[in-house]
């Protein structure tokens, strides 16, 4: 029996202090970046343009909002704000729907949608008729959500991307984190 805890100790202290080849070295980190998200609210009423038969906003330029800088392989998403909903506790909630968005107008259909670069972003109405008199209620005072999100974070996201609230819950943002014009 006194062999076999003496084994089991010289055993022990032995395997214990043992050291292998350390492993290849990993890549590099990058000091001080911080991989950050950022939303910002516009509230905004179009202009039309006669010749393209578009509304147009009109240039979003990013560092009008923020200082984060935005690369070209960043995500650009737009949401727009279609109107207020209750909650089961009774509470008020904002309903945002992400862009392209469509309408079926008794004349056709009428989307919001958008382009951007990593500078700046544009938002337009375009139909499938002459939209030169469509409603004031789709051009004048339209509220709209711009959140720009890291591509290492796009990358990697599983959640649902047309749902505002999931997008910013996972970024770590809240509504006090928005930028609001």
């Amino acid at each position: 029996m006194k062999r076999i805890f003496g084994l089991l100790a010289i055993l022990t202290i032995v395997l214990t202090s043992c050291e292998g080849d350390p492993g290849p070295q990993g890549p590099p980190g990058q000091d001080g970046v911080n991989i950050v998200g950022t939303t910002f609210e516009i509230n905004s009423t179009f202009e039309y343009n006669n010749d393209s038969n578009l509304w147009s906003t009109g240039f979003i330029t990013f560092s009008d909002f923020t200082d984060v800088e935005v690369l070209e392989s960043d995500a650009v998403l737009i949401y727009r704000l279609d109107g207020e909903g209750t909650l089961n506790d009774g509470s008020s909630v904002d309903e945002w729907s992400m862009l392209p968005q469509n309408f079926f107008t008794n004349e056709g259909t009428l989307q919001y949608v958008f382009n951007h670069t990593f500078v700046d972003a544009e938002i337009f109405i375009d139909g499938n008729y002459d939209t030169s008199n469509i409603s004031t209620g789709f051009t004048d005072d339209q509220v709209f959500r711009i959140v720009i999100v890291p591509s290492d974070f796009a990358s990697q996201f599983t959640g649902d991307i047309n749902n505002l609230s999931e997008v910013m819950n996972a970024l770590g943002q809240s509504e006090s984190d928005v930028i609001r014009m």
